[in-house]
């Protein structure tokens, strides 16, 4: 096999994150086959046991393990990396697997990290209930509050970690102000983007040290494979997360590499356009509902700020009913084309109940802390026609009360 893609980065790194998204990290074989193949194979033979030994002693290149190198997941690390704008990146099981990997590979018993307080359940349960066990401790913030973050830092603060935007609240955190601070103090920042993605948010371009995705979401985009993804330094990836995921084995399935390769080829195509059919569903909201939060309209609070970090106001927001649950599955009952699910990214138009799905694990109190009421629902805007989907939120608005 050759890298045909990427070899003379002096070009390459030039290319616009939609041009990486289709040609980054392409490898052909000797068949000259024009879309990524699929390696399904867990070991590797060698030539001799001289090779096999300097294989594992990292003296020469190759491939030892799928745990830890795979043609196809490689390709996949090498193009997301240049989408991102990093000098490494190493795949993940499953977006969990990333965010829970970003932070264990650099905290030990005694350290200190501070988080954005506003995170998808599974992360809350992970700072809240996981790392206390391994004597790491959590200060958390609002994290649209600047001089919250500032005010959390202690002497063995090791790490920030927020999203942006926030899942389910949309709150926007200041990446440069937050990646700017933790530099001040020897801290690294960790950014959840999937929300995003590089195609509409680049937060190593803002300061930021690593970012840390659900590559399940947008990047896939069709709902087929879970995978994640880390991205950083060289130094950060081979010194610190390598050792960590080469050891605990979050590893990604060729398979599922080889599908989000064929995800992120459309992805420019996919986050622009879902962002401005979520835009204009949610000018449809405006007008019928108590309160909508989504960023890329004017009447979120931190408009400006949002606009400032990212390229469009993307595919998901939430909105909030007065009558609490029971009006919010009164209107999810009431859908005929919108789906059900608590997944996003997809080109399907999902929608759900963050309080008794997504976030139901993180408990009344810490719900109540972070925003999510019981009135709020989370949609993803897909692909399809948006009178369609403007047609089917109205009957439901209107049987639910609204």
């Amino acid at each position: 096999m050759k890298r045909t893609t990427g070899q003379n980065r002096a070009i390459t790194s030039q290319w616009r994150p939609a041009t990486h998204a289709v040609r980054a990290g392409t490898w052909r074989t000797e068949q000259g086959e024009t879309s990524e193949a699929l390696f399904l194979n867990s070991g590797y033979s060698y030539e001799s046991a001289a090779q096999a030994a300097a294989r594992f002693a990292g003296t020469e290149a190759g491939m030892t393990y799928s745990r830890t190198q795979n043609p196809s997941v490689q390709m996949l690390e090498e193009r997301i990396a240049m989408m991102e704008g990093a000098e490494a990146c190493r795949a993940q099981a499953s977006g969990m697997a990333a965010m829970t990997a970003a932070m264990l590979c650099q905290l030990s018993q005694g350290d200190h990290m501070v988080a954005g307080r506003a995170l998808f359940g599974p992360c809350r349960w992970v700072i809240d209930n996981l790392l206390p066990r391994f004597g790491i401790t959590t200060t958390v913030v609002d994290a649209r509050d600047n001089a919250a973050w500032e005010a959390a830092i202690r002497k063995n603060t090791k790490v920030f970690f927020f999203e942006t935007p926030a899942n389910p609240t949309m709150d926007i955190a200041d990446i440069a102000f937050i990646s700017a601070l933790g530099k001040a103090h020897g801290i690294t920042t960790v950014v959840d983007n999937a929300f995003c993605t590089s195609a509409l948010q680049r937060p190593l371009d803002l300061g930021a040290d690593v970012v840390a995705y659900a590559a399940t979401k947008l990047m896939d985009g069709q709902g087929r494979v879970l995978a994640g993804a880390v991205c950083g330094s060289k130094e950060f990836i081979e010194d610190k997360l390598l050792p960590f995921q080469r050891n605990t084995g979050p590893t990604l399935a060729p398979f599922s590499a080889w599908v989000v390769l064929k995800g992120l080829e459309t992805l420019d195509l996919r986050a622009f356009r879902q962002s401005e059919n979520a835009i204009r569903v949610g000018r449809f909201l405006e007008g019928r509902v108590p309160r909508i939060i989504h960023p890329g309209l004017p009447s979120h609070p931190q408009h400006d700020l949002a606009m400032k970090q990212m390229a469009a106001g993307g595919a998901i927001f939430s909105f909030v009913l007065d009558g609490g649950r029971e009006q919010a599955w009164a209107l999810l009952d009431a859908l005929e084309l919108i789906d059900i699910s608590n997944n996003i990214g997809d080109t399907r138009s999902l929608i759900c109940h963050p309080s008794t799905t997504t976030h139901h694990s993180v408990g009344a109190e810490g719900r109540e802390a972070m925003g999510v009421v019981e009135g709020m629902l989370r949609m993803n805007v897909g692909l399809e026609d948006t009178d369609d989907l403007i047609e089917d939120l109205d009957r439901a608005l209107t049987r639910a009360g609204l």
